[in-house]
């Protein structure tokens, strides 16, 4: 079918049909039709019915009012937030339009009312800075941004460098909510074609320059007819909460696109730290948990003193889950983590186990509608035991915007994710061993070694540096900074603190280094290169 796009110029930087991966729709619950809207799928149909009285999101305003929204009552706010996009700042289908905020009901109206315009989201995590936006702005070509009102400042301070960047309206008791008030709303949603882009989700690559995959309406409704059908097992009943952003796809699709597909609730916080997480089941009788690892860990001492009882579902994924705190966690909680690996490539988990075919240190199997092999460099499959490159392909898969590294990513119609794995032969479980790459997976969050590089040499006192991971048994990974000072500079306790602040304030605060080495040189090969496997060894320890 043709696409509703009228402005093409995502569509037109797409890879081309050579240079994408297989698709599989053969699954159960994987065929769509030509036309499809994930907002109306999701949201929009029930209105009037009784599915659209139903509990659908709940959360706290910016002045502490609890909020809980039905399926209608989000319904009417996406549709108003879509109606103020088209009608008053002249969105057509197929733009691209920022999103900045913290996890909020408010959020999630406006990603579904972009959908519902035609538009294309872009999520953007809050604790980025002004660089970083900017760059965001240019890949995508960005003229509308919607940004809670209280992470206005650094989007401000970015749109010097955005020419692109026309209309930024702030939402959370902003001028968003003023337009809104106005606005009648659209009456349906724009009818896209199934595969017509909806988001551009930004992820970090090793070299530091963001990717922008692309995914369109059917990607995200079969993503949400595989992994939560056949291994979460989610249904109406369900709440769901957690920790991951909403410009995560890890976030977007278990506290938004997923619980609305089951047709359940989520409950979206702005705060859900470790430390806050507990109490917030609790109090919010949460059935569904996601959260990292680390978060996990952190949160298995804290769990006495909060009931619990609502709780059935913990789901881990963002860095590979230790069995230590798998076992941490179902001793201190009784309920068995569900472990998966997922891509920001293919949109969410593909490779998972139910609670029942759990096992310390194993991933998982294929979930159903995706297949996966272990290939080895040549791209021949490797049997069981063998460790290789993982490889992934189903009714998700990577579409890069405008982006030579398509050709790395998809080979041979396989999904490479950069993920080192082995097939157990006792069970036939995936195991995961590393990453085949050289990013840095620290507390749930992807980290790149280079872009952090390139922040510290902004700093006049370095001369040269290198930034690897360092294992950590809490983390994941640290990431260890390895510098060469400039003449006149002394390498003390100051200077690391003045570094990692400086950091702080020139990238998102969690990609400082939270260790820094000074050196006279650093190793590099006869052309210059920098030899990056001899920091990791030096920052493990090994030498």
């Amino acid at each position: 079918m043709p696409s509703a796009h009228v402005d093409r110029f995502v569509l037109e930087r797409l890879p081309r049909p050579e240079a994408l991966p297989v698709f599989r729709f053969d699954g159960p619950g994987l065929q769509f039709p030509p036309q499809l809207n994930v907002a109306q799928a999701l949201l929009l149909r029930h209105r009037g019915t009784a599915q659209g009285a139903r509990p659908c999101v709940r959360g706290v305003a910016p002045d502490g009012t609890p909020i809980a929204w039905s399926y209608d009552e989000l319904a009417e706010r996406a549709a108003r937030v879509a109606g103020v996009l088209v009608r008053q700042l002249g969105l057509v289908p197929g733009e691209r339009v920022l999103l900045r905020g913290a996890n909020s009901p408010m959020l999630a109206a406006c990603w579904l009312g972009v959908a519902m315009a035609g538009g294309i989201a872009v999520g953007t995590m809050p604790l980025l800075r002004a660089r970083e936006l900017a760059g965001i702005v240019a890949k995508a070509q960005v003229r509308v941004a919607l940004c809670d009102l209280r992470l206005a400042d650094e989007l401000q301070a970015a749109r010097p460098l955005c020419p692109t960047l026309q209309a930024v309206c702030g939402f959370n008791t902003g001028d968003l909510e003023a337009a809104m008030a106005t606005e009648p709303g659209l009456a349906e949603a724009v009818d896209t074609a199934a595969d017509d882009p909806v988001l551009i989700a930004f992820t970090s690559g090793t070299t530091g320059q963001p990717k922008a995959a692309v995914h369109g309406h059917r990607d995200l409704m079969a993503a949400a007819a595989c992994w939560p059908v056949h291994v979460l097992r989610a249904g109406p009943e369900d709440r769901a909460i957690g920790s991951p952003p909403l410009a995560f796809t890890f976030g977007l699709g278990g506290l938004l696109i997923f619980p609305l597909a089951a047709g359940g609730s989520t409950v979206l916080l702005e705060k859900a730290s470790p430390d806050a997480l507990p109490a917030a089941i609790a109090a919010h009788r949460a059935t569904i948990c996601y959260t990292s690892p680390t978060a996990y860990r952190a949160m298995a001492p804290q769990l006495a003193g909060h009931d619990l009882s609502s709780l059935r579902k913990c789901v881990s994924a963002g860095e590979a889950l230790p069995a230590a705190t798998r076992t941490l966690w179902r001793q201190a909680s009784g309920i068995e983590p569900i472990d998966g690996i997922g891509s920001t490539e293919l949109f969410h988990i593909f490779i998972s186990a139910r609670e029942d075919q759990a096992r310390g240190g194993a991933t998982g199997y294929p979930v159903p509608g995706y297949e996966a092999a272990i290939l080895d460099d040549a791209g021949q499959p490797l049997p069981p035991g063998q460790v290789g490159r993982l490889a992934v392909r189903g009714p998700t898969g990577c579409r890069y915007l405008d982006d030579a590294r398509q050709a790395g990513y998809v080979q041979q119609g396989w999904n490479l994710t950069g993920d080192a794995y082995l097939v157990d032969p006792a069970d036939g479980q995936f195991v995961y061993q590393a990453r085949t790459d050289d990013m840095i997976i620290s507390g749930g969050y992807n980290i790149a070694g280079p872009e952090v590089e390139a922040a510290l040499l902004l700093h006049p006192a370095v001369a040269e540096c290198g930034v690897v991971g360092k294992p950590d048994e809490a983390r994941g990974m640290l990431v260890a900074a390895f510098v060469v000072l400039k003449p006149g500079h002394v390498g003390d306790e100051a200077l690391a603190r003045a570094l990692q602040d400086f950091v702080k304030q020139t990238i998102a605060p969690y990609k400082y280094p939270r260790e820094l080495h000074f050196r006279s040189s650093l190793p590099r090969t006869e052309t210059g290169k920098l030899q990056r496997f001899r920091l990791k060894q030096e920052a493990a320890g090994s030498v």
